[in-house]
């Protein structure tokens, strides 16, 4: 597929992530784009998309339209383009298919300048990311559209554009980071705390406690492991542990 002319999905992802010199070849004819017809990892996602979709629809009761739907649209001074593998109750779905030790948080902060792009296109309320690890798991979460971050985004896409625009290589460019903390994934939120005192008082406690609950969680379970299944109390001078009518076990210290 012919990359020059439009900004796409994936090119939001390598905008995102600081990859601007080598895009800016592929955009200005200057190099191909990589084949990716022996790429392993991108023709099995490929081949999977399907099965992952019917799975997906199994899960949630689901029955999905619009497969690999195209859309085209003028986004400020910026042409793009963004092809969708289908749609259910306003929202798309979007098939990836990743590696076993890879994580369901890590996959939606990759994919998250496509999937803003894909929702503004589709004027969707957001996208349920369908993911299969390996081949012994699947996992889907939703990620709901922020205007907010679409907006910060699209400044930096468009400042891209500029450069393909006016053939000016981009160099030296430091792309800004953008926080995620506000974007709703299956309804929830992230904050930071850093300016919280209250919790950062708790997290140095906990820190700094964090060796001494573990020796004494682990001396906790020796001493009830200690106690026969025939005894109703164990003791010595320090404490004693006397098992209740229920069969718990309770620890405590003598005076």
């Amino acid at each position: 597929m012919k990359r020059t002319g439009f900004i796409g999905g994936s090119d939001c992802v390598k905008i995102m992530q600081g990859n601007w010199l080598e895009l800016w070849h592929i955009k200005t004819g200057r190099s191909d784009s990589e084949d990716l017809s022996r790429n392993l990892a991108v023709q099995l996602g490929v081949w999977t998309e399907n099965f992952n979709l019917q799975w997906f629809e199994q899960e949630h009761n689901a029955v999905i339209h619009n497969h690999q739907y195209e859309y085209e649209k003028q986004i400020g001074s910026v042409p793009t383009k963004g092809t969708v593998d289908g749609m259910w109750n306003g929202s798309i779905v979007e098939a990836k298919h990743t590696n076993a030790m890879n994580s369901m948080e890590n996959v939606i902060e990759y994919y998250m300048p496509q999937v803003q792009l894909y929702a503004h296109l589709a004027q969707a309320d957001g996208a349920f990311l369908s993911v299969i690890f390996g081949n012994n798991k699947w996992e889907s979460s939703f990620v709901r559209y922020n205007e907010e971050y679409f907006n910060s985004m699209w400044a930096v896409v468009s400042d891209f554009w500029g450069y393909v625009v006016r053939d000016e290589e981009p160099v030296g460019v430091e792309t800004p980071s953008l926080s995620l903390d506000k974007i709703e994934v299956d309804n929830m939120v992230r904050r930071d705390a850093s300016t919280d005192n209250a919790f950062i008082d708790a997290a140095h406690t906990y820190i700094e406690h964090e060796d001494a609950a573990r020796v004494f969680g682990t001396a906790k379970a020796d001493l009830k492991a200690m106690v026969g299944s025939n005894e109703r109390e164990v003791y010595c001078d320090l404490l004693t542990i006397k098992r209740d009518k229920r069969g718990a076990l309770r620890i405590t210290k003598r005076k």
